[in-house]
């Protein structure tokens, strides 16, 4: 921490890692560290928690350190669980959109897709945790209409981790969709927020009606 403060530290994956997989960003940015290198050209949850970060500051490319990773006299520890700061309040409404996007049997072959959605954050270790709505069978505009609550003691480094699968009994649930979002760029009010695919691209019509509230 004392380090990254007077000094540019940059990190990156290991050698070994030939199937381009990546580690969790946060540990790094946890750590005052200025450049978290990845391979870009794979795909994951890692990978989304680095796209959810940059989308801050207009997604320049640049996102300044908090003020405690800088200025602080006293040196942070991630592993120390502090006072919560501020509590965000998650509605999930409904999604719509897959549809459009995706082919009629692509979830299921002979009925409706069963959607619910995992939502969560992403952080410090007190302040990460991810919750899930209930299944929604035979629907492909799923209205969920349910409320989340997540105490945060580290918001500066937070991020809302949303997901929408679909159960399957026999297999693995389908992919249905995913962002992240900086916590330090969310507003109160209800939102559309659009979803992407497992490598990032945007889709056209998914997203979901949600409403944000700082409590």
């Amino acid at each position: 921490m004392v380090f990254t403060r007077q000094n540019v530290l940059r990190v990156y994956p290991k050698s070994t890692r030939f199937d381009s997989s990546n580690y969790n960003p946060l540990i790094g940015w946890m750590h005052g560290v200025q450049m978290v290198a990845f391979n870009m050209q794979g795909h994951g949850r890692s990978l989304w928690l680095m796209h959810g970060m940059f989308k801050a500051n207009g997604g320049c490319g640049y996102v300044k350190k908090p003020d405690f990773l800088l200025n602080s006299k006293e040196v942070f520890d991630p592993k120390i669980k502090l006072p919560v700061k501020t509590t965000l309040k998650v509605t999930v409404y409904m999604g719509e959109g897959w549809y459009y996007d995706f082919h009629h049997t692509h979830f299921d072959a002979y009925s409706p897709p069963d959607f619910y959605a995992r939502v969560g954050i992403a952080g410090v270790p007190a302040d990460s945790v991810m919750k899930k709505t209930k299944i929604l069978e035979d629907n492909w505009l799923p209205s969920w209409n349910e409320v989340f609550e997540f105490p945060l003691t580290v918001p500066e480094l937070a991020l809302l981790r949303i997901e929408v699968h679909e159960y399957d009994v026999s297999e693995k649930d389908d992919f249905g969709g995913q962002t992240c979002l900086p916590i330090s760029e969310l507003r109160n009010g209800i939102r559309a927020v659009p979803l992407y695919s497992r490598k990032g691209e945007k889709y056209n019509s998914v997203k979901l009606l949600m409403r944000f509230e700082f409590i």
